[in-house]
């Protein structure tokens, strides 16, 4: 099992909230997640067997700041195990936690949804929506959702058959925050040599696995980006990769192109490690880019 300890970067700007942070700011938790939402950060890690959310004014005190176990799921179900990278998501007034889970074998993970409608998360019911697929219903995990011209979209990280091998980049529009419009497009893939470091030494999976995983959409001004991870979690080389919208449709795969190079990658000089599966946020004046992972 593969530990992951928590860490604050500045993309622009200064630290807007205290003098100074010392990283790391928890000492385990893959699979970081954070937004901003009335005076307050609402963050949240993979845990494995529930879903937790921590609450604060000020990242930097999330040692100390108060959590909630909103959710853990029934057993026996094809949700009750392994569940990965959950993202909290505050859409027309009301709450989502997306995440991944199975039954215990991988090749079963897909991506669920949970609802609230109380004013704040760490109150109120979390409710239990549901799958969200499309209709081929293939391997999925990383599901992220973000809203382009007055519509919503999907993106997550899947399998293009049913065989492990290679995990690429989907995205599709959705009809409401549990229910996938239409059909899948694969808008990314590992072709790079940056994104083909996967090597496994498992028995019960394959000898190795190209990685593209936890998409996110980032804009500035009319530009469209996501940001994703490459290469496999378990390896010295977890990088950050980038797709640029250059086209008008984001379901046509022309209409994304992949940066060549990596645009964050480990400095041990600097004490950075797989920097990969991050969450982009804004600070709260919206004048700073910020990232966790």
């Amino acid at each position: 099992m593969k530990f992951f300890c928590i860490v604050l970067f500045v993309c622009n700007g200064v630290y807007g909230q205290v003098d100074t942070f010392s990283n790391p700011l928890l000492p385990a938790g893959a699979d970081p997640w954070s937004i901003y939402h009335n005076g307050f950060y609402y963050y949240t890690h993979t845990a494995g067997n529930r879903i937790v959310i921590w609450k604060t004014k000020n990242l930097a005190d999330l040692k100390t700041a108060p959590k909630k176990t909103i959710w853990t799921p029934p057993a026996g179900t094809m949700y009750s195990k392994q569940i990965w990278a959950p993202e909290i998501h505050f859409i027309n007034q009301k709450w989502y936690v997306y995440f991944a889970a199975d039954d215990g074998r991988n090749e079963n993970h897909r991506m669920y949804v949970l609802e609230n409608a109380s004013n704040d998360p760490l109150e109120g019911e979390w409710i239990f929506k549901g799958k969200v697929s499309d209709d081929t219903d293939k391997w999925a995990i990383d599901g992220s959702v973000f809203e382009y011209k007055k519509q919503m979209y999907m993106v997550w990280s899947g399998w293009e058959s049913d065989q492990n091998g290679e995990q690429d980049i989907y995205i599709a529009k959705l009809k409401n925050p549990w229910t996938i419009d239409g059909k899948r497009t694969r808008i990314g893939r590992p072709i790079y040599d940056w994104e083909q470091h996967g090597d496994l030494n498992d028995a019960n999976n394959p000898r190795h696995v190209n990685v593209n995983e936890g998409p996110q959409m980032l804009k500035n001004k009319n530009k469209v980006f996501i940001i994703f991870s490459a290469s496999g979690c378990w390896t010295e080389y977890y990088s950050l990769g980038m797709l640029e919208l250059k086209g008008k449709n984001l379901l046509d795969s022309t209409s994304w192109v992949k940066h060549k190079e990596p645009l964050f990658v480990a400095s041990e000089k600097n004490g950075v490690y797989a920097p990969g599966h991050n969450s982009f946020f804004k600070s709260p004046d919206k004048k700073e880019n910020w990232i966790l992972y």
